[in-house]
C-alpha cells in the first residue's frame, strides 16, 4: 500500500498508509507530532494549512472551490494545496508532503520563584517511594522527580522538578500544543470531540504525545536519551483551562460546548499517569486542581496560588489574557472571577496579517512623522504582526489620527508592502478587547469596590508579559490605572502548578480555594444590557 510521507518530521519520514477518502490534514492528525496551522479546525475557512506536494499529486482530487478562490486571490500558489481540502482519491503512488515552516514560537517559560514549603506528595521513606495517600510507588531509584505542566490552548510549557530538593531539572520546556491541527480555540476542539466518534481520544492522545516528545527531548539533553529522567517522574501536576484540562485527562467536554457552558464536574482529579499515556514512572500519579466554573479552569486556580492573592490583606487583581481571558479580583476574605473568549484576535488569529509569537512577527511598532518603525522577534524579516504589535499598532493609529475614536480608518494601513491592517481586522480586535474590558469593569463593580482601591494588578501569561502597558491602556484593553500598579508575573499557571507539585499545603489551598471563589458570568447577570456595555467598550 502506498504511503504519505512528511520528510521534515521524524515521525513523518516512515510515512503513513494512504486512506482514500481522507484528506491530508486527517493523515497529519493520525500520524501525530507534525506541526501545521489549522486555525479553523479543517473547515477551509482560514486558508492557513498550506502544504506543497513534492510527489504523488496524481493521487489527490482536483482543487476544491475553496482552493480555487484562494488561487485567484493570490493566497495560494499553483503548486500548493490546503491540507484540509486535498483529498486522497487513490493509492497508486506515494505522496510526499512538505509543510512550509510557519515559524518557531517564542513561548513564555519564565515564572516567579516559589516560596512554597517543600513537602511533595511523592517522597522517600527508607528505600521506598511513597505517595501522600500511603501508596507504595516502588523502590527508590536514585531520585524522585515531578512534572509541572501548563496545558495551554496554543502552547505546552513544563518544568521537571527534583522533589527532594525543590530544584529545577534543566530549563523549562516549551512547545506548541499539537492540538492546533484541530483548531486554534477551545470551541473548535470541543466541536471536534463532539462530532467525531473517537474525537476526544484523538485530542487526548495528541496532547499527551506532545508532552512525551518534550520529556524525551529533555532526557536526550541531560542524560543522552536514557530513561532515567522520565522513569523517575513520580508525580505530575497539570493545569489548563476547563477544556484543556478535561481533554488532557480524557474527560467528556460536551457540557462545555452547550448552554450553560459548565463542566460536568469541577472536582480535582488524580489518575495514574501511565493510564493517561504519559511516559513517566509506571506507578506515578497525575493530579489536576479543581475547576472554578465555565472556562475559568485549573490555570486560573494556579494563577491565584502563585500570586498568593488569596493570602493578601489588600484587594488585588489578576488579568490573564490568552486564547481565553480570566480576570480575578479579591483578597484573603473574598475572591471573584470572570472568564471570556478574549485572545484569538490578539494572538494573531482572526486578522489578515496576524501571526502568533513566531520568529519574524512584528512585536513592537511606532509611527513617527508618518513613517512606521517596527521590531520583529529574532530580528527576522517580517512575516506578520502578533499580539503585542497589534496593541502598539492600534494605539499608534489612534495617536496619529489615522484611526478615529469610533475605530474607523479611511483606508487599509500598510506596515510593509505585504503586511497591514484593514477595517475588518480592527472590527475583530475591538470586539475582542471590548468583551475583556467589560468583564474587568463589571467584576470590580460586583466586588463592591473601585479600581482606586485595587493595590496591584498582576498581568499573567505571555501576552501580559510582552505588551506595552501604556498602549494597552490607550486602546482600552487594560483599565486606566497608575502604571506602577501593574505587575508582570510571567507564566503564572506554570508557577502555580510548580507550587502544587512541591507542596501538599498548596494543593490543599487549591482545593479549598475552588470552593469559595465566586465565579461570575457578566453576560448573564447583565442580560440584554451586557451587549450595550460591550458596545461602549468598542470605541476609544
Amino acid at each position: 500500500m502506498a504511503k504519505m510521507f512528511f520528510p521534515q518530521y521524524a515521525r513523518g519520514r516512515e510515512g503513513i498508509e494512504l486512506c482514500p477518502g481522507d484528506n491530508i490534514l486527517q493523515h497529519i492528525r493520525r500520524i501525530g507530532g507534525i506541526e501545521i496551522d489549522s486555525e479553523c479546525g479543517g473547515r477551509g475557512d482560514c486558508g492557513k494549512d498550506i502544504v506543497r506536494i513534492d510527489g504523488g499529486s496524481e493521487c489527490l482530487a482536483e482543487m476544491t472551490s475553496v482552493e480555487t478562490r484562494l488561487l485567484e486571490q493570490g493566497r495560494l500558489k499553483s503548486n500548493r494545496r490546503l491540507a484540509c481540502q486535498a483529498g486522497v482519491i487513490n493509492g497508486a503512488a506515494d505522496i510526499r508532503v512538505f509543510i512550509p515552516d510557519f515559524g518557531r514560537y517564542t513561548i513564555l517559560t519564565d515564572c516567579v520563584e516559589s516560596h512554597a514549603p517543600l513537602a511533595p506528595c511523592a517522597f522517600r521513606k527508607g528505600d521506598r517511594v511513597l505517595y501522600s495517600t500511603g501508596e507504595d510507588l516502588g523502590p527508590y531509584q536514585g531520585g524522585i522527580l515531578g512534572l509541572a505542566l501548563d496545558v495551554g490552548t496554543t502552547t505546552l510549557v513544563m518544568q521537571v522538578i527534583d522533589l527532594e530538593t525543590g530544584e529545577n531539572v534543566g530549563s523549562p520546556i516549551a512547545a506548541k500544543n499539537p492540538q492546533i491541527a484541530y483548531g486554534n480555540d477551545v470551541i473548535s476542539r470541543i466541536g471536534y470531540a463532539m462530532e467525531h466518534e473517537y474525537g476526544l481520544t484523538e485530542l487526548q492522545q495528541s496532547v499527551v504525545e506532545g508532552v512525551n516528545d518534550s520529556l524525551h527531548e529533555l532526557a536526550r539533553r541531560l542524560d543522552g536519551g536514557q530513561a532515567s529522567i522520565t522513569k523517575r517522574i513520580y508525580d505530575v501536576v497539570a493545569v489548563g483551562n476547563s477544556t484543556m484540562r478535561s481533554i488532557f485527562f480524557g474527560q467528556n467536554v460536551h457540557d462545555l460546548g452547550v448552554i450553560p457552558f459548565e463542566p460536568s464536574s469541577k472536582r480535582s482529579l488524580t489518575r495514574r499517569a501511565s493510564g493517561l499515556g504519559l511516559d513517566t514512572h509506571p506507578r506515578g500519579m497525575a493530579y489536576a486542581p479543581p475547576l472554578i466554573g465555565g472556562h475559568a479552569g485549573a490555570d486560573c486556580v494556579a494563577d491565584i496560588i502563585a500570586t498568593e492573592l488569596y493570602l493578601s490583606d489588600e484587594i488585588e487583581m489578576i488579568i490573564d489574557i490568552g486564547t481565553n481571558g480570566e480576570i480575578v479580583i479579591g483578597n484573603k476574605n473574598k475572591i471573584m472571577t470572570a472568564s471570556c473568549a478574549a485572545g484569538g484576535a490578539y494572538e494573531g488569529y482572526q486578522i489578515t496579517c496576524g501571526v502568533g509569537a513566531i520568529e519574524g512577527a512584528i512585536t513592537k511598532l511606532e509611527i513617527s512623522d508618518g513613517k512606521v518603525k517596527y521590531a520583529t522577534l529574532g530580528d527576522k524579516p517580517p512575516l506578520g504582526i502578533c499580539g503585542s504589535g497589534v496593541i502598539d499598532l492600534l494605539a499608534e493609529l489612534l495617536r496619529n489620527g489615522i484611526m478615529n475614536e469610533k475605530a474607523r480608518i479611511v483606508q487599509d494601513y500598510h506596515i510593509t508592502d505585504s503586511i497591514g491592517i484593514a477595517q475588518n481586522d480592527i472590527n475583530q480586535l475591538i470586539v475582542a478587547k471590548a468583551g475583556l474590558r467589560a468583564d474587568q469593569d463589571l467584576l470590580v463593580k460586583y466586588y463592591g469596590t473601585t479600581l482606586g482601591n485595587v493595590s496591584r494588578i498582576y498581568l499573567a501569561g505571555a501576552f501580559g508579559n510582552y505588551m506595552d502597558i501604556d498602549n494597552a491602556m490607550a486602546i482600552g484593553l487594560l483599565p486606566q490605572a497608575e502604571n506602577g500598579k501593574f505587575v508582570r508575573f510571567g507564566n503564572g499557571a506554570l508557577a502555580g502548578a510548580r507550587d502544587m507539585l512541591i507542596s501538599q499545603a498548596k494543593r490543599r489551598d487549591a482545593e479549598q480555594l475552588a470552593e469559595r471563589i465566586e465565579h461570575t458570568k457578566p453576560n448573564e447577570i447583565e442580560g440584554v444590557q451586557f451587549q450595550y456595555i460591550v458596545a461602549e467598550n468598542m470605541y476609544f
